[in-house]
């Protein structure tokens, strides 16, 4: 639920300039979902959001010059909560998902700005991360959780 409800925050967010908790709020609950305020601080900041100074709206930054402290264990917290599998093919990367659970891993993903990632792309229930090469994708895919290159195994098994 805290996915879906994260993945919903970054859409409206990302479609709509929301200047308020309450706006978020009332928009959120018009897509299904009843949060508290304080449920909402937490997202707020689990997500990074922030609010722009030209329009107090918030957003999410994209461009940030050096990964926020702590992005490392946000990302390692991520891949245990969101993560169930990660294959890799060429300079891809797949991640999968549960349903709604994909564009939070993403986020981390891109925060922790790992060097060899060059970006990715969030689907429903599937991340994909594009690196620069076959061997970057490779050190890619042992750091979200596959062993020895094997193809298909879950974080921290």
């Amino acid at each position: 639920m805290k996915a879906r409800r994260q993945a919903a925050i970054l859409d409206v967010v990302g479609r709509t300039a929301i200047h308020s908790q309450e706006q978020l709020r009332r928009q959120l609950r018009g897509r299904g979902f009843d949060v508290t305020q304080a449920t909402l601080s937490r997202d707020i900041r689990d997500l990074g959001l922030a609010k722009r100074a030209a329009d107090g709206a918030y957003h999410s930054p994209q461009a940030e010059v050096a990964p926020p402290p702590g992005a490392g264990p946000a990302l390692e917290r991520a891949l245990m909560e969101y993560a169930s599998g990660v294959d890799r093919t060429q300079q891809l990367v797949v991640v999968r998902t549960g349903p709604g659970q994909a564009q939070p891993l993403a986020l981390a993903i891109d925060r922790a700005k790992l060097p060899d990632v060059v970006g990715t792309l969030a689907g429903d229930d599937t991340v994909l991360v594009v690196s620069r090469d076959a061997r970057r994708a490779r050190a890619i895919a042992r750091k979200l959780g596959m062993k020895d290159g094997a193809r298909g195994t879950r974080p921290g098994a």
